[in-house]
């Protein structure tokens, strides 16, 4: 799916959602993301969103919202928000904003899903 400059590939793995971000997570992106991404966990019972920031470019407070907005959104089940694939500059970005003591930081998907005890299928 592509929402204003963001490119996002969505996968769902049993209760896993797994979003594949490309270009920029900023107020132009968020608002159409959140609406789509929140029908995903409640539509299939999503207690892991695993984000994968290898491709991001850009993440402004709005991205940083949508992340924590999800946070909640899981948390009520008991689920959780892992994120993967940070450049330099977003594991800056996530360190300032608090997200690295509410989310898991791996460096990988494959890490994140072995974590959970997921089988690994190859893209």
């Amino acid at each position: 799916m592509i929402i204003l400059g963001l490119n996002v590939g969505v996968y769902v793995k049993r209760n896993i959602l797994i979003l594949r971000l490309k270009g920029d997570l900023d107020e132009a992106s968020v608002s159409d993301l959140r609406q789509r991404i929140s029908k995903y966990i409640d539509d299939y019972h999503i207690m892991h969103l695993i984000i994968n920031m290898q491709a991001l470019d850009f993440m402004d407070s709005s991205g940083i919202g949508f992340i924590i907005g999800r946070f909640h959104q899981l948390k009520k089940n008991r689920g959780e928000v892992s994120l993967c694939g940070l450049s330099s500059k977003m594991e800056k970005i996530i360190s300032i904003s608090g997200l690295s003591k509410i989310c898991l930081i791996r460096e990988s998907e494959q890490a994140i899903l072995l974590s959970l005890g997921e089988k690994i299928n190859e893209k």
